[in-house]
């Protein structure tokens, strides 16, 4: 190895898990400063997982000032915000510090991701994700023809509607548990066509018949022609959703199930409040384990 190469030191999390081997992989790289980019981008095709991260360390007062800079990467794009890779690179910030608090400076804005500690039990992150935007709401023959679903494939108690916290996704209520665990894979192209006229993201669907119990919905994420184990960002547009159609109560945590049919099963705490008709406070929880360190030769 020439001794010009650069070595990129990272660590690899398992987010909205406590056990390894579950929840949503996230690369976290801890000092990106020297990279383009580009770099950033091709190192997150290398890694081919849902999203990586790049720490982009400031001096000490900054950062107590303005946050922690942070940039997201999937395979494809980098994104303003995702929520699975703030929790994860906040945890990786913590380490063993036992920081309260660790505030994250995204492309969206400023992050705060709160700690919380337990006796016995593993250490609870909770992200405060920024207010909703209720974008709009979707007539389901439409939705069905974008998605290849039957139109009483929809849960018809309920509204399908785009909503952001950073991301737009568009949240669309599913009959069962049953048509949600065995839906065909949605046409990409299609799906995404009807999206970008419609200024969602990506579609999130959810129902309300979950396999655990403790949960208040199950949910499943398809996008770039895969799925997503845990999508933290579209679990906090869930979170405002489920408030302003009564299926959570205000600052009620409830839980989302996601991953079960990758058998990489993730458990996501949500919360938001209500002030006046606003819904606002959106808060996205979970825990994170460690489960990799290395170096990258660039």
């Amino acid at each position: 190895m020439s001794q010009a190469s650069r070595r990129l030191s990272m660590a690899q999390w398992d987010v909205f898990s406590s056990r390894p081997l579950e929840g949503n992989s996230l690369a976290v790289f801890l000092d990106g400063r020297e990279l383009a980019d580009t770099e950033m981008q091709s190192i997150a095709k290398e890694m081919n997982l849902s999203e990586t991260t790049f720490i982009l360390p400031r001096d000490a007062a900054t950062e107590r000032e303005e946050g922690v800079r942070v940039r997201i990467f999937t395979v494809q794009e980098e994104l303003p915000f995702a929520g699975h890779p703030t929790l994860g690179t906040a945890f990786a910030l913590r380490g063993q510090s036992g920081a309260e608090k660790i505030v994250l400076a995204l492309n969206v804005g400023k992050v705060p991701v709160h700690f919380e500690e337990n006796e016995g039990q593993p250490t609870f992150g909770e992200m405060t994700q920024i207010d909703p935007t209720f974008v709009m709401q979707h007539d389901r023959e439409a939705v069905a023809r974008a998605t290849g679903l039957r139109v009483h494939d929809f849960d018809d108690s309920l509204p399908i509607e785009t909503v952001s916290t950073g991301v737009p996704f568009t949240v669309t209520p599913l009959q069962s548990l049953a048509v949600i665990q065995n839906f065909s894979q949605v046409d990409a192209t299609r799906a995404a066509e009807y999206l970008a006229k419609t200024a969602g993201k990506f579609f999130y669907f959810v129902t309300r018949e979950t396999v655990d119990r403790d949960a208040r919905l199950h949910a499943r994420m398809l996008f770039y022609n895969g799925e997503d184990p845990a999508t933290g960002s579209a679990a906090g547009c869930a979170a405002a959703w489920m408030v302003a159609h009564g299926i959570a109560n205000p600052d009620e945590r409830v839980l989302i199930e996601q991953g079960v049919e990758m058998k990489r099963p993730s458990r996501i705490f949500v919360r938001a409040s209500r002030i006046d008709n606003r819904v606002v406070n959106v808060r996205v929880g979970g825990h994170s384990v460690e489960v990799m360190r290395g170096e990258v030769f660039l």
